[in-house]
């Protein structure tokens, strides 16, 4: 579990394709203070084992799913990337609940500097968009992000000078390819309401959505 504030900007060193699998070498400081083997990494929002680490560098296998699914078919060596270790149960948790299993890709449409911010739109597959809303939160490229405006097909988020400062959003420009993650209890809740249509889920549940509505959810 990760919260989506990116602790390290990482630099990729080696990248080894192996048909739809990738070994990556990642050159990162902070993160390997305390580093074991097995731990998990967000890399650019994608949960990631640690296969071997040493001096300033670690090590990441990219299996086929999440290489067909996310970005990190496109790292080469010298890209940045976003980097956050998991969660410690003793920390302060500032961004919102990143499982690090991206959902999808979604292309950059266009960036726009509003005097102090920048406002970045992004496309997102049509039939995803059920698990976005204005002020809800999302993960971009392990970002945790409030979505400040939707559309039927894409989503706008504004960027604080910070933000833009360390993580690789604020570098993005138009036509790349971001990964995404919708907020996992949006997704939860979406699942829970639509078990109904689930023809192997029992049916004996009262809860409803018009109930939570008539109680104020």
């Amino acid at each position: 579990m990760f919260t989506g504030l990116v602790e390290e900007l990482g630099v990729v060193k080696h990248s080894k394709k192996t048909g739809h699998t990738i070994s990556i070498t990642i050159q990162a400081e902070q993160i390997l203070e305390d580093m074991k083997i097995g731990d998990s990494i967000a890399v650019n929002g994608v949960c990631l084992t640690v296969t071997a680490f040493r001096d300033c560098l670690f090590t990441v296998d990219v299996m086929p799913n999440t290489f067909n699914d996310t970005t990190l078919r496109l790292l080469n060596s010298g890209t940045i990337v976003n980097l956050e270790r998991a969660m410690a149960a003793n920390g302060r948790f500032g961004g919102h609940f990143v499982s690090g299993h991206v959902d999808c890709t979604g292309m950059i449409i266009s960036t726009k500097k509003i005097e102090n911010s920048t406002l970045v739109e992004i496309q997102i597959p049509e039939d995803q968009t059920y698990l976005v809303m204005d002020k809800g939160s999302i993960t971009i490229d392990g970002t945790s992000l409030t979505i400040f405006q939707t559309t039927p097909t894409s989503i706008f988020v504004s960027l604080i000078p910070h933000t833009s400062k360390v993580s690789v959003i604020g570098n993005k420009r138009k036509g790349e390819l971001v990964n995404i993650e919708f907020d996992l209890l949006a997704k939860y809740f979406y699942s829970f309401m639509n078990r109904d249509k689930d023809p192997g889920i029992k049916k004996d549940s009262t809860l409803t959505v018009s109930f939570l509505r008539e109680n104020g959810f």
